[in-house]
C-alpha cells in the first residue's frame, strides 16, 4: 500500500491555488535514527529509504507535479526552481510555473514559505541564523516577481526561543547588522545554562526582517522540534537525524 504521510497545513490565507505544506518526522519507511519520513539524502540513511519517503511526499501533491531540491549551505543564494535532477547550491527558491514545487529540509533551521496574495508566485526559503544574517529573506523576495506588500509567509517548525542557544558572536553580529536597532537586542536573552551564551528567538529575528520588507502579513511560528521529538527531528537535540520538508507550490490548471 502507498505510505500518507500525516503533514502540517499552514494556517493562512494562501490562494485556492496555492498548496502548502511541512513533513512531520511520521509516516516514512527509514530505520533509527532516521525514522521515519526522513527526506534528506546527505544525513546518512540508505538511499533506497529517502527515495521512498519522496516518493511518498510526491503523492500528496497534484499529478504532475515536480519538488525542486537544493543543496543548501546556511547562505544567501537563491535560484528559480526548474526540478533539475543535481540540486543546485541554494538555500531558497522560486517559482511561477504551475506543478513546481519548491521545498526546503530543516531539523531546527526555520522554513519559511512565501506567496503572493494573486496566486503568481511561491517560493521555499531555508533560515537559519547564518542565512538570517546572510540575507537570504532579503534575497529570495527580491527575486520574487510580485510586490513585496502582496506577499504572505509562513514560518514553518523551527527551534523555538526556549531551547536556540547562541554564543556572544551570535548575538553581536545580528545587533551589529546594517538597519539593526533595540528590537534585535530584544531577540536574545541571558542564557541561565551556560555564561556568556544566549538564547535567540530564531522566529521573531525572521519577522524583524519581513517587516523590515514591507510584508506585514506573517503567520505560523508555534512548533519547536527540539521539545516535540515524537513529530519532529531536531539536529541540535539528537545529532545524527533525519530532515523534514516544507514546500509550495502553485497548482496545475
Amino acid at each position: 500500500m502507498p505510505l500518507t504521510p500525516p503533514c502540517i497545513l499552514p494556517d493562512w490565507p494562501a490562494p485556492a491555488n496555492v498548496l502548502a505544506l511541512a513533513t512531520t518526522r511520521q509516516g516514512g519507511v527509514s530505520a533509527s535514527p532516521w525514522d521515519t519520513l526522513n527526506l534528506g539524502d546527505h544525513v546518512g540513511d540508505e538511499r533506497s529509504a529517502v527515495d521512498r519517503n519522496r516518493s511518498a511526499l510526491g503523492q500528496l501533491l497534484p499529478p504532475g507535479s515536480r519538488i525542486q531540491w537544493l543543496r543548501q549551505v546556511h547562505g544567501n543564494v537563491v535560484v528559480r526552481a526548474a526540478g533539475d535532477r543535481l540540486p543546485p547550491s541554494a538555500d531558497a527558491s522560486w517559482s511561477d510555473q504551475p506543478g513546481m514545487a519548491c521545498a526546503v529540509l530543516t531539523a531546527d533551521c526555520l522554513p519559511l514559505l512565501l506567496c503572493d496574495r494573486a496566486g503568481t508566485a511561491v517560493a521555499s526559503v531555508h533560515a537559519g541564523w547564518r542565512g538570517l544574517l546572510a540575507g537570504v529573506i532579503e534575497q529570495t523576495v527580491a527575486a520574487i516577481p510580485a510586490a513585496p506588500a502582496s506577499l504572505l509567509a509562513w514560518l514553518g517548525p523551527a527551534i523555538g526561543p526556549a531551547a536556540f542557544e547562541v554564543g556572544s558572536e551570535v548575538r553581536e553580529a545580528f545587533c551589529a547588522a546594517p538597519g539593526s536597532n533595540a528590537r534585535e537586542h530584544a531577540c536574545f536573552r541571558v542564557s541561565a545554562l551556560a555564561a556568556d551564551h544566549w538564547v535567540a528567538d530564531l522566529y521573531a529575528l525572521a519577522r524583524l526582517r519581513l517587516y523590515r520588507l514591507g510584508i506585514q502579513a506573517i503567520y505560523g511560528g508555534g512548533y519547536c522540534p527540539v521539545r516535540d521529538a515524537r513529530r519532529f527531528y531536531s539536529y541540535r537535540r539528537d545529532g545524527q537525524t533525519g530532515r523534514m520538508a516544507s514546500l509550495i507550490q502553485l497548482n496545475p490548471a
